[in-house]
């Protein structure tokens, strides 16, 4: 242990991409048995110094000390030989092997001897039941990882951290896909950690959250270290001044228009399975933001991908404009002028190793061939770099890859992608999941915007504050089933939770 009882101590860690400084010379001092929050909007570089730590990036300056000695990180393998284990946003286990496979990954148990060793099931089993009850998990060794929900993932992530007899353990938006009752199931185990003097480093946009579980706070702004405070001194309201380096008095933009005559309507349409929506019956007008609330597996992400056409539907029928229209794939919604931002952008939205320019055209690739059926490259360029000045995308320039941007700025570049194909309908699942404050709030203007133009919007969100302060309507799906619609001057925390839970067995 350092003199000053830190656990872990990064010192003036500075990190150089092409045109990019990402960390400016950032301290990070965690000590043991304590929860640190690490905060800072998207591209403050929280994830560039949490890379540096699990040796994924190599810092250009400054040094990393663990327990008071100085400790050399080239790799992920020498950070889990130190005790440093990292939970990342997207899990990525094995699907298709079972739980104490995926924990012991790489280092299965051994019997045997010399070139006659084989897997020692029963020890694997053994040590995987011993750890699960140390953290008083309910997990059987032997189940196949892609029946469990992403609730028991996390478990298994949290196990296989503790497992390499971690002393660091950086967790990046844990609980951005559970539901209330999960992340309190996490507490515990967070809370289990670090009686047990394990450092947590927990990243997260969500105050209430991290007021509640943490002890110290890190806030990080443009590469730079802001400053490190008590969680009990802070709030809400200071975090979010501290983050964005102004103080958001309003967190949702003004409306001022009003919604218009009825554009889409939906009538009695049901999935082919039992377990999906059945007879949803709604209406959307231009301008108008209708918001989706309801709990996880209220089936709204399969409600607006069947309107897309990437779902099949058994009944019901879709009309625009008072004609009815069949929507059977993504091309056929894209000539009815719909669009989806997808709730996944890593997984369903971004082409990661593409470039923004080709990330924003690509939905779009018939616009840009001349006659010969070539690329007008000077025309995909000037329309992305108006694209990307008008929705304030901050990057070096459209060359950059898409990977490398912040995920509020990758949101951007996608709601780009969808704006070139000119659409009256934008589908937006879960628009602002894992951005900051500062980036929900210009993906906030962006909708506001639209709407302003006569863009209709169905915005599906499991915020509340979000659903309440950006929506005209608010529809809430229970179960499958409509549970009601409810108007803005009507619509409370309260009232949108018993619908959602109307058709809950």
């Amino acid at each position: 242990m350092s003199e000053a009882g830190y656990r872990l101590e990064m010192k003036e860690i500075t990190k150089v991409f092409p045109g990019v400084k990402a960390l400016d010379g950032v301290t990070l001092k965690v000590r043991p048995g304590t929860v640190h929050a690490l905060m800072g909007e998207n591209g403050a570089g929280k994830s560039t110094l949490m890379k540096c730590l699990f040796g994924i990036y190599k810092p250009d300056g400054g040094e990393i000390v663990l327990d008071g000695g100085r400790a050399e990180i080239n790799s992920s393998k020498d950070a889990l030989a130190l005790g440093i284990s990292m939970i990342h946003q997207e899990l990525h286990p094995v699907p298709f092997r079972n739980v104490m496979e995926n924990i012991w990954l790489g280092r299965f148990p051994e019997t045997g001897f010399g070139p006659f060793k084989i897997i020692d099931h029963r020890s694997m089993y053994e040590k995987t039941a011993q750890l699960f009850r140390e953290l008083n998990m309910d997990l059987d060794p032997k189940t196949i990882v892609r029946s469990l929900s992403v609730s028991k993932i996390q478990s298994l992530e949290i196990a296989k951290a503790v497992s390499y007899h971690a002393k660091v353990i950086v967790m990046d938006e844990p609980t951005s896909s559970l539901t209330g009752h999960e992340v309190e199931a996490l507490f515990k185990i967070i809370n289990q950690l670090r009686d047990k003097g394990v450092s947590i480093i927990y990243i997260s946009h969500k105050m209430e959250e991290i007021l509640r579980i943490s002890d110290e706070v890190t806030i990080m702004r443009d590469g730079k270290l802001i400053g490190t405070w008590p969680a009990a001194e802070l709030s809400t309201e200071l975090i979010i001044t501290r983050m964005v380096g102004r103080d958001l008095k309003e967190r949702f933009p003004e409306r001022h228009s009003r919604p218009g005559e009825v554009l889409l309507q939906v009538q009695g349409l049901s999935s082919p399975s039992p377990k999906s929506f059945r007879d949803i019956t709604f209406n959307l007008r231009e301008g108008e933001v209708l918001g989706i609330g309801g709990l996880v597996g209220a089936q709204r992400t399969e409600l607006i991908e069947a309107i897309f056409g990437l779902r099949a539907v058994a009944s019901g029928e879709i009309a625009i404009r008072g004609k009815r229209v069949r929507i059977r794939s993504a091309h056929d919604a894209k000539r009815h002028k719909i669009a989806l931002l997808t709730e996944e952008r890593r997984a369903t939205g971004i082409f990661p190793v593409l470039s923004i320019k080709e990330n924003t055209i690509i939905a779009n690739l018939g616009r840009y061939l001349n006659v010969l059926g070539l690329m007008n490259d000077h025309k995909a360029r000037t329309e992305t770099e108006q694209s990307v000045e008008r929705l304030r995308v901050k990057t070096p320039n459209i060359g950059t890859l898409i990977k490398n941007l912040s995920g509020g700025n990758q949101q951007k570049v996608l709601l780009a992608r969808w704006l070139l194909t000119e659409p009256d309908i934008l589908l937006l699942d879960e628009p602002t999941r894992g951005i900051d404050v500062g980036a929900k709030f210009e993906i906030y203007s962006i909708i506001a915007e639209l709407a302003g133009q006569g863009k209709s919007i169905i915005m599906i969100s499991s915020e509340m504050p979000e659903l309440l302060g950006m929506s005209d309507r608010i529809m809430v799906m229970s179960g499958g089933r409509l549970s009601g619609i409810l108007e803005r001057e009507e619509a409370t925390e309260e009232e949108i939770m018993r619908l959602a839970a109307k058709h809950l067995g």
